[in-house]
């Protein structure tokens, strides 16, 4: 048995009890964590057949087996990839590279240690993992996908329900994947524990096709039932294009109080820069009055006529103050100071919190931010049509057609609000 990230050993102590003849290796990079860990497993008998290496996983290779096989067991580490060297992260992306897959380097640690037990293993060898969740869905998850379908062997997935915050320690979601090296079943077996004393002997789960799993982009939606599409409903995408507001790079100094400002009328723009304000609409947004303005000045400053052109001058002084030009989005502006705000979207929508995304009419033609989602027709849109779009919206949504996280938070990214099943509003509906 090898316990990749062991801590104090609780995995392998586990295992060693199941499996009382198992040989017990342990991979701890922190010797601290590997003195608890060899400490532990002599108080619970196991010292003679168990050895702790303090080492690094992603270059561990163990020594061929001369008979049975491997059981590769524990909770590889949560590390986000701010904290991942360079050098480590060359490594992940090589390493996919020799297996013709790609990899992100925007990858948790999490990620490497699966790509890691892949290169070590042999067929054969068998293994269960907790991990965060997130791999299910996001786009740096998708060479963990690809490896549970070719190489991991994946057999099984038990994700914890996010709302149960499977680990103490970390505000994150939590899912087990149960694997065979090298098979290729014809289906995983996907479930959904809404407690970790649910999770049980992990034999349960409903089948799904290797076929949808390799179609789908996220794997998470796959764990609930299949909702039924009633008659007469479409796609929001077929009437609308969603888009995320626009990133300002630096709130502080292009979010201002809609008195407390020297500048031209021309670049300040009644802005929805909160979720709250939305929540607060409800249905429809009437009036600007109490939102803030955002600063959007045009690249070719020479538009302005003076004194203008020097009330702008003085602002741009100040933003470079606060190192407003430095940050990452003002960058790869054509120029730092333009944020280049979307005209405004008929409809309104939040997109991440533990209730429904408020949906709401923009009668008042705000901009909006990247704190909110703006829906834009494909074809213009009477008000009638776009009120009762907004209402089908509300009736229709489901928190369970967006990415959850731990302790409930949804998200709603632009293309999986696209593809929310509403009635088409345009049949038989008012201008």
């Amino acid at each position: 048995m090898i316990d990749p990230g062991a801590g104090s050993a609780r995995f392998a102590v586990a295992a060693g009890t199941t499996f009382a003849k198992a040989e017990l290796t342990c991979i701890e990079l922190d010797p601290v964590a590997a003195m608890l860990a060899r400490a532990n497993l002599a108080v619970h008998g196991m010292g003679d057949r168990s050895q702790v290496l303090v080492t690094d996983y992603r270059g561990y290779k163990p020594a061929p087996m001369r008979e049975g096989h491997t059981l590769y067991i524990g909770n590889p580490p949560y590390v986000r990839h701010h904290q991942i060297s360079q050098k480590w992260k060359q490594w992940l992306t090589a390493t996919a590279r020799s297996r013709g897959l790609d990899a992100s380097q925007l990858a948790g640690l999490h990620v490497y240690f699966f790509l890691a037990t892949v290169q070590a293993a042999a067929p054969g060898d068998r293994g269960a993992f907790i991990t965060a969740a997130e791999w299910l869905d996001v786009n740096y998850g998708a060479l963990v996908r690809e490896l549970v379908l070719d190489g991991l062997g994946g057999q099984a997935i038990h994700l914890i329900e996010p709302t149960a915050k499977p680990f103490d320690d970390a505000d994150t979601t939590g899912a087990i994947l149960c694997f065979e090296i090298g098979s290729k079943p014809r289906t995983l077996r996907l479930r959904r524990a809404k407690t970790t004393a649910d999770l049980g002997k992990l034999k349960t789960g409903q089948p799904i096709r290797r076929e949808r799993l390799e179609e789908a982009r996220r794997w998470t939606p796959l764990t609930r039932a299949r909702r039924r599409v009633p008659s007469g409903h479409i796609e929001l995408g077929e009437l609308c294009r969603v888009h995320r507001g626009a990133v300002t790079g630096a709130n502080r100094v292009f979010v201002v109080d809609a008195l407390a400002h020297d500048l031209p009328p021309g670049v300040l723009f009644p802005t929805v820069t909160r979720a709250r304000e939305l929540f607060a609409a409800a249905a429809v947004l009437e009036t600007t009055a109490r939102l803030r303005r955002v600063v959007d000045i045009p690249p070719d400053l020479d538009c302005f006529e003076e004194p203008d052109r020097k009330r702008v001058d003085r602002f741009l002084r100040r933003a470079r103050r606060l190192g407003a030009h430095e940050g990452y989005v003002a960058r790869h502006r054509s120029a730092w100071w333009s944020v280049g705000l979307r005209t405004p979207a008929p409809i309104l929508a939040t997109y991440m919190a533990r209730q429904p995304p408020a949906i709401v009419r923009n009668i008042a033609d705000a901009r909006h931010i990247n704190i909110a989602h703006g829906l834009y027709p494909r074809e213009p849109l009477g008000h009638g049509v776009l009120d009762l779009l907004a209402d089908a919206l509300r009736a229709s949504i489901n928190l369970g057609d967006g990415r959850t996280y731990a302790g409930g938070l949804t998200k709603f990214e632009p293309r999986e609000m696209e593809r929310l099943m509403i009635p088409d509003v345009t049949v038989a509906s008012p201008g």
